[in-house]
């Protein structure tokens, strides 16, 4: 079976520990538990990424990208041939534009 190669782009990684200080501003153990789970999830995706669905905005910003779920928030993704890029980790009320995307 072909894995595929993941990477998780600097925004992404930016947004996890946004979200880590956020969290543990309340809660440090929730937000240990929050940051372990996105990384299980994101560890998932080297075998059937294709299992996630396409989001509903991808239309609209010209390119195919899908998500997992943890709680409140989504990890958006893209996948090219066997390889998974990790583009953001946001909070699942926020709007998406092509600005949220790094290059």
């Amino acid at each position: 079976m072909q894995k595929y190669r993941v990477e998780i782009t600097q925004t992404a990684e930016s947004d996890i520990t946004t979200v880590f200080h956020y969290i543990a501003s309340d809660n440090e153990m929730a937000a240990v538990k929050w940051v372990a789970e996105i990384e299980r999830q994101i560890d998932s995706l080297e075998q059937f990424p294709l299992r996630c669905p396409v989001i509903p905005e991808s239309r609209e910003l010209g390119k195919e990208y899908r998500h997992l779920i943890y709680g409140d928030y989504r990890t958006i993704f893209r996948v090219d041939d066997f390889h998974v890029v990790i583009m953001r980790v946001i909070h699942s009320a926020q709007l998406l534009s092509l600005k949220l995307f790094e290059k």
